[in-house]
């Protein structure tokens, strides 16, 4: 039986994804686009969204020693050029402010798309001995990379992040935290966010300019395309040396230490709509949910009514739950359709008769179940249909991720697969950057990452029959 759609302002995915995508930015009241092309207002809905995961994950953070620093917006062209691959990555995206009020300043000053310069030098200033190592900062902040194509959450000229920044005494110290990092967003993923990840390396092609090597957690999207969550990057000491960053070691002489920067963005927000939003708008894990129960009066002319329905909304609230209760006079069956929009995982309903049988209804948003709950139990059954709604969306978004990763032993294949079904396509692969390149042009892949969890599908290479050195993953992605 076909599941009412209760929401006729918003494309359907299978319609046209990327217009359903945008419809739900907009009608959940997420995003509004700007006067600058390209920018994007974080409406108080979307902020609020992007508050709670930078709590918890910022928690997370603190836990392994983690400290927060502010950098400043603007960074001189002389600095931003003192390592070339940095620039040189960078440097189609870079914004600059060549005037300060009337007058043209001495060197033009480069909006920050990324913060390692800025880092770097401040170390070269602070630093003196290994008995300040490590040092483990983070920073929550915008950045601006004037991208020629842009999408809410996706892809925008300002975007909202963290980047984390540490050097360490030794390559096998800054090695561990890339990993530890890489790991914490993985599980931030899959834990806060319920969407499975493929984590691991990218190639030499697709790392961060800059790095010795780039880790990223991969996820897939209801469309069947990737999507890069977050990444980890180890960078060895060559920004050290191109900065002169450096220390007096443990044997009185002067070292470079080693550093590390790992990042995630707005772009998990939407991350969440495309793995787990429907016809009827956003879907919400409970965890980052800014209103995790919606509490709707039925009948609310009817005397009591209101008034329970206030008590729940107290009660629910003395749980600790994010909950609110909607008191307009619009009609019961908008405010479905908004609360539904909007993606709250849990809606109650309270009328005259659940009022005289001692029950109220309960509707999970990702399955649309309806539930007769005694108001004696409240306390205790809110919470767990929370955490089902939680462990379903994560069990669903993986069972869509398993049902649409093929292996493929041949070019050919590889293309067939991404032509009429989409998804991950895992092959082997002998690290040549011209089979890589050939894969793109052939098949319309990226190379997503080689997974960390290996596997043996072949002895050679499906591309130009060498010897195999990785599995690795491609995809079509944003």
């Amino acid at each position: 039986m076909a599941k009412e759609k209760l929401v006729e302002q918003i494309t359907d995915m299978e319609t046209d994804f990327a217009q359903w995508y945008t419809d739900i930015c907009r009608k959940a009241e997420l995003v509004e686009y700007a006067s600058v092309k390209g920018f994007t207002i974080l409406r108080p809905y979307g902020y609020a969204i992007w508050e709670n995961i930078q709590q918890i994950m910022d928690g997370e953070f603190k836990k392994t020693g983690h400290q927060n620093v502010a950098m400043p917006v603007l960074i001189p062209e002389s600095l931003l050029r003192k390592e070339g691959e940095l620039v040189n990555g960078f440097a189609p995206e870079v914004a600059w402010v060549t005037k300060g009020g009337s007058e043209e300043l001495e060197e033009p000053l480069a909006f920050r798309p990324t913060s390692e310069t800025m880092f770097c030098d401040h170390w070269s200033r602070v630093l003196h001995s290994y008995r300040e190592l490590p040092m483990l900062y983070n920073q929550w902040c915008s950045v601006i990379r004037w991208e020629k194509t842009t999408r809410p959450f996706l892809r925008s000229r300002e975007f909202w992040w963290q980047e984390g920044h540490t050097i360490h005494e030794t390559a096998e110290e800054a090695e561990a935290e890339t990993a530890q990092q890489l790991k914490c967003y993985a599980d931030f993923f899959e834990n806060v966010l319920a969407i499975p990840v493929v984590p691991g390396r990218k190639t030499e092609k697709e790392k961060f300019a800059g790095a010795e090597a780039t880790y990223t957690c991969e996820c897939m999207m209801k469309d069947h395309k990737a999507l890069q969550g977050a990444t980890s990057h180890y960078f060895g000491d060559k920004f050290s040396r191109a900065y002169n960053v450096t220390f007096t070691g443990r044997d009185n002489k002067v070292q470079y230490p080693f550093q590390t920067s790992w990042g995630s963005t707005t772009r998990m927000i939407g991350a969440v709509i495309m793995a787990h939003g429907d016809n009827n708008g956003l879907v919400l894990p409970p965890k980052i949910a800014p209103i995790q129960v919606i509490v709707l009066p039925i009948a609310q002319h009817k005397p009591g009514v209101l008034e329970k329905a206030q008590e729940l909304v107290d009660r629910l609230a003395k749980l600790g739950l994010r909950v609110k209760g909607d008191f307009t006079d619009n009609s019961p069956g908008w405010k479905f359709a908004n609360w539904e929009m909007k993606g709250v995982p849990l809606r109650i309903e309270i009328g005259p008769k659940d009022i005289e049988n001692n029950q109220c209804v309960a509707v999970r948003r990702d399955d649309r179940e309806k539930l007769f709950l005694s108001l004696d139990e409240l306390d205790t059954k809110v919470p767990e249909l929370l955490d089902a709604v939680q462990k379903s969306l994560y069990e669903k978004a993986k069972a869509n991720m398993e049902e649409h990763t093929y292996p493929a032993y041949s070019l050919e294949e590889a293309k067939k697969i991404q032509e009429e079904k989409g998804g991950f396509i895992k092959t082997m692969w002998c690290g040549e950057l011209a089979c890589e390149m050939k894969m793109k042009e052939q098949a319309g892949m990226s190379s997503r990452c080689m997974p960390l969890h290996q596997e043996h599908l072949a002895d050679t290479c499906p591309i130009c029959g060498k010897p195999a050195k990785h599995m690795i993953y491609w995809g079509v992605a944003y």
